[in-house]
């Protein structure tokens, strides 16, 4: 058995443990909060998530295998016993190689999270990506609504009350929106497009 095929059999099943080191890295770099859907954390760093890395990485560890008659392990892979453990979760039970973009492109048209519709193109760059570190991680808390604000920190129970100062209720779509005190002309689109206006209202509201 060759070192890769090893890795990928006997770690296959603990790479969930994996997943929640490198979410809580891409959380702290990009300034997202916990409460974020995975979906919007993929595409702030136009990265794959890591399960569809794993199937690409797979994949072409299948082809190898596939293309050498020699290899002993070729007729485990195209011949494998019937599974006994029903909770693992062997390669060879997804032999069928994938696009990894559009497979991305498909999982997130499926997926519901706030502002999803501002994720047209998960596997390009989204606008902002090169802002200061500041700027990206409190345009990226706008984009998917999970921020420090009164409505998010009373649902961490971290305060009573959900009201911004003029007694409505402050969520981060409110701050941009309507709130008199704080309203970016443009709203969201605007925010998005991460222009030199919403730059600079992003940097005069953390500042």
């Amino acid at each position: 058995m060759t070192p890769s095929l090893s890795d990928a059999v006997g770690w296959r099943h603990h790479t969930s443990q994996v997943d929640v080191q490198l979410n809580s890295t891409m959380r702290l770099i990009s300034g997202i909060l916990c409460s974020t859907p995975l979906p919007w954390l993929a595409v702030v760093f136009n990265i794959e998530l890591p399960a569809l890395r794993r199937k690409a990485a797979t994949d072409k560890l299948v082809e190898k295998i596939v293309k050498h008659d020699s290899w002993p392990i070729q007729p485990d892979i195209l011949n494998p016993l019937l599974l006994r453990l029903t909770s693992r979760k062997p390669l060879w039970l997804d032999l069928q190689p994938v696009d990894i973009k559009s497979r991305w492109r498909h999982n997130l048209k499926s997926t519901q999270v706030v502002n999803s519709h501002l994720m047209c193109d998960p596997t390009i760059r989204q606008l902002g990506f090169d802002l200061p570190q500041q700027q990206w991680s409190l345009l990226n808390r706008f984009r998917t609504e999970h921020g420090h604000c009164s409505a998010c920190r009373r649902k961490w129970r971290l305060t009573d009350t959900d009201l911004c100062p003029r007694g409505e209720t402050q969520t981060m779509f409110h701050i941009f929106k309507s709130c008199p005190l704080t309203k970016l002309n443009g709203g969201l689109s605007r925010l998005y497009s991460a222009d030199e206006d919403a730059v600079s209202w992003l940097t005069s509201y953390g500042s």
